[in-house]
Formats: C-alpha cells, structure tokens, sequence
C-alpha cells in the first residue's frame, strides 16, 4: 500500500483555522492516486485532525494549491 507525506506550503488562516507551512502528516491508502483528490480527501483530513486538531475542510485548504503530495513508499 502507498504512503504519501501532505504538506502545507503556504500559510492559511481562514475560518479560526490557521495553518503553517511545513504541517504535515503520513498517508497510507489502498490506491495509487493523489489522497488529497482521492475520496473527497477524507484520509488527509482525518489524518490533520488526529495529529493537529484542525480541520483542514472548513479552512478551505483541501487542494493542491496550499497542499504538497509526495509519494514516499
């Protein structure tokens, strides 16, 4: 199964939420595509509440243009 590292690029701070660039989480899917476009990203953003506290949805930051995806494993 692939392992994908998501990072945030940029700074968001939007609804309450605010990320920093460099968060990041490990991602473990069954399938070989993008995790962040994959189910409606839901595994990213368990995976940022679990680790962070946040919800990565309601800041609006669930795509590729304040996400980094890299296939790791």
């Amino acid at each position: 199964m692939p392992l994908f590292r998501i990072t945030v690029k940029s700074r968001v701070n939007t609804n309450g939420i605010r990320l920093e660039p460099g968060m990041s989480v490990d991602v473990v899917t069954q399938s070989f595509s993008d995790p962040v476009h994959t189910n409606g990203g839901q595994n990213v953003a368990d995976a940022f509440m679990r680790i962070y506290g946040v919800d990565i949805k309601k800041a609006g930051a669930l795509n590729g243009v304040y996400l980094k995806v890299d296939r790791i494993g």
